[in-house]
């Protein structure tokens, strides 16, 4: 688990926490893989990343990621954030 406090956390374990669940999120939705990726662990740390990551860094790392398995960007936000 990650740790906020911990003085040596690196801006990269923020972009990989974040990295971790829109890649699990997307096997899990819409690859047909039989297994899922998504658990509340990796849920927690993305919500955490994103309390300190900026919206740009959050948008690329989306954009980039639909662009490598294939998903519309606009149907990948509707999936990560269903409320909005």
């Amino acid at each position: 688990m990650m740790d906020l406090n911990d003085p040596e956390l690196e801006f990269s374990d923020l972009v990989y926490a974040y990295q971790s669940w829109v890649m699990a999120i997307i096997n899990d939705e819409k690859l047909e893989s039989s297994e899922k990726l998504l658990n509340d662990d990796i849920a927690e740390e993305a919500l955490n990343a994103m309390r300190f990551l900026p919206g740009e860094v959050t948008s690329a790392i989306e954009t980039s990621l639909a662009r490598v398995y294939d998903v519309d960007p606009d149907e990948l936000a509707s999936i990560l954030f269903p409320e909005d």
